[in-house]
């Protein structure tokens, strides 16, 4: 099993119940479960879209994303790739080994020098490759800051943006629209003067399966502004916070005096999975089990989509809310947690009156905020509501999940499709 501490978990039918359909959910993220349903010896069939393998003198893959190693793991499994780049996150242990693939492990959340080292060496990489090849681009979330090539600031300046950038409460387009007109590869930049064959294909992790804030587009093109940026860091009041070098490169951009990032489409992209996949996975596991299943996303302020959840708990008996998307969190507080386990734990101060429910959200990358942990699970028993403000009001919910002993562990999954979550009644 994906949850490696399932056994602890599962302390009464319900649980086990809950914890077999979020599995439901990690494996339908799995790209050996996604990959060959696009994929054959013999060609790549995407939409419309058919590469046929024998038109290329050789085939050559850049994967970069908390799911690169596993997507080229699948993909090399179907078609004989020459060589390839994979750039995953440190303490993620690369599931394919072997002389041709050139593996880094960069910083994440945060870009680090391996980032910058891993951006230039996948830059180099495509320099050399030539009309008649193909390059197949596996792009999964988490990418923006896996490669890093910071335009006229430095990296420590990228960095304790990024910092600023995490704990204000942005969402994710909106941070990526400022990383983008940062970087001389994200939004399309990489690829804006390759001269072999390009293919792009993607496991979204953002809200509407955006290509261009994906990875922030580094393979697509950016439909973002420098305006837009700056807009931004006056929307959440960072200006006073940002470097004073990172808010001359934004107004420069906006004044005309430096190029916006590309607006024309260089190589195709193509969504291969998004969390919709998870939940239609997990919505088929609950049916299996009994239950009559309701399928919610979820995006923006926790607070926001806590109150939509409680809306839509169903009334009848032997019923389940399957949800999923992802929520942005302002970090208040110095505790350890993170946005699924926060928002179990506001589902859980919202329920305490409310007949007996199970409660569970994890990341499908394994990996909740700051802690080593995917999620949480637990019934709606009854806590005192002061404990439960205290743990909220210092970003403790980590903590209060250890002290339940209700933590979900995964380790890294190698994947990342969003959050998944459910409440059984």
């Amino acid at each position: 099993m994906i949850i490696q501490n399932y056994e602890d978990l599962a302390t009464s039918e319900k649980k086990k119940e809950c914890l077999e359909i979020l599995e439901a959910g990690l494996k339908a993220a799995d790209p050996e479960n996604i990959i060959p349903k696009f994929v054959t010896p013999d060609e790549i069939k995407l939409d419309d879209t058919v590469i046929k393998l024998e038109d290329y003198t050789g085939i050559y893959t850049v994967a970069f994303g908390k799911a690169a190693d596993s997507m080229t793991r699948s993909l090399n499994a179907i078609i004989p790739i020459k060589s390839g780049i994979i750039v995953i996150p440190k303490g993620s242990k690369s599931k394919i080994k072997g002389r041709k693939f050139q593996i880094f492990n960069s910083g994440h959340p945060k870009p680090d020098q391996t980032s910058v080292k891993a951006a230039k060496e996948v830059t180099k990489f495509l320099q050399n490759r030539r009309d008649g090849e193909l390059v197949i681009f596996l792009v999964s979330g988490g990418g923006s800051s896996l490669m890093a090539i910071p335009d006229d600031i430095t990296l420590d300046d990228k960095i304790y943006v990024t910092e600023i950038l995490l704990k204000s409460g942005v969402s994710i387009k909106e941070f990526n629209c400022i990383r983008k007109h940062l970087s001389k590869i994200k939004g399309g930049r990489l690829v804006e003067n390759i001269k072999c064959h390009g293919i792009g294909l993607v496991m979204s992790d953002v809200e509407g399966d955006d290509l261009s804030s994906i990875a922030s587009g580094t393979t697509h093109m950016d439909d973002t502004t420098f305006l837009e940026a700056l807009n931004i860091i006056n929307k959440y009041k960072l200006r006073h916070k940002i470097p004073l070098e990172v808010l001359q490169r934004l107004e420069d951009g906006f004044k005309e005096k430096i190029p916006e990032t590309p607006k024309k489409i260089k190589i195709t992209n193509h969504i291969i999975a998004n969390n919709m996949d998870c939940l239609e996975a997990m919505e088929i596991k609950a049916k299996e089990l009994g239950y009559k299943a309701k399928i919610l996303q979820i995006f923006g302020n926790i607070k926001d989509a806590t109150k939509t959840i409680m809306e839509n708990i169903p009334d009848e008996e032997k019923s389940c809310l399957v949800f999923g998307g992802e929520t942005t969190v302002e970090v208040i507080g110095k505790g350890s947690g993170g946005r699924n386990q926060e928002l179990v734990l506001r589902i859980l101060k919202n329920t305490q009156n409310l007949k007996k429910l199970v409660i569970a959200s994890m990341g499908t990358d394994g990996i909740d905020g700051n802690t080593l942990f995917a999620g949480a699970i637990t019934e709606n028993i009854k806590i005192d509501l002061l404990i439960i403000k205290e743990f909220l009001k210092n970003s403790d919910s980590g903590r209060f999940f250890q002290k339940q002993k209700s933590n979900i562990r995964t380790d890294v999954t190698h994947t990342n499709l969003m959050d998944i979550g459910i409440i059984l009644k």
